[in-house]
């Protein structure tokens, strides 16, 4: 099962975290963007995240892929005290091939991944060709706000920062 997976962090040592989905994932991972630094979405009033996108190839059900990620997060101590506040570590599912599902525990394609740049800047960086619900990233780039895609700095690849 081909998945997309957005990672941040903006707490604690953030290369570090990214690099422990990086190293969990490393036999799966079929492209990958580089890291970015992006403003915080949602809660302003909060430190610059560490973004990046890894797209795996994982042979696992959605829910064992969505657990996987969550014991990344618990393993870096993750609390869930503020939405879309500070975090040690986020690992999101944005889309996995030919699934969709809109249950309480797993909602896949990611419901608000076409209004974030943070997601589609570095996907689109791992992937070129992406699509999300039958459109272009590219194109969904395109309907974010610039100010959203200004703040987005890139830093280079995880194995070198």
């Amino acid at each position: 099962m081909r998945a997309v997976l957005s990672i941040g962090s903006n707490m604690d040592d953030r290369v570090e975290l990214l690099r422990t989905v990086f190293e969990e994932f490393k036999d799966e991972i079929v492209s990958e963007s580089r890291v970015y630094s992006t403003p915080p979405w949602g809660v302003e009033d909060q430190a610059e995240f560490l973004n990046a996108v890894i797209i795996v190839d994982v042979d696992q059900t959605p829910l064992e892929l969505l657990h996987r990620g969550q014991a990344l997060e618990a393993a870096a101590e993750r609390v869930r005290e503020q939405r879309w506040g500070p975090r040690t570590l986020d690992v999101d599912i944005i889309e996995i091939e030919g699934f969709s599902s809109e249950t309480e525990e797993l909602t896949v394609p990611h419901p608000h991944a076409a209004e974030r740049a943070f997601v589609l800047i570095p996907w689109m960086a791992a992937d070129v060709n992406a699509t999300l619900g039958g459109k272009p990233v590219a194109e969904l780039i395109g309907n974010v706000p610039q100010e959203d895609i200004e703040g987005i700095k890139v830093l280079g690849s995880i194995d070198k920062l």
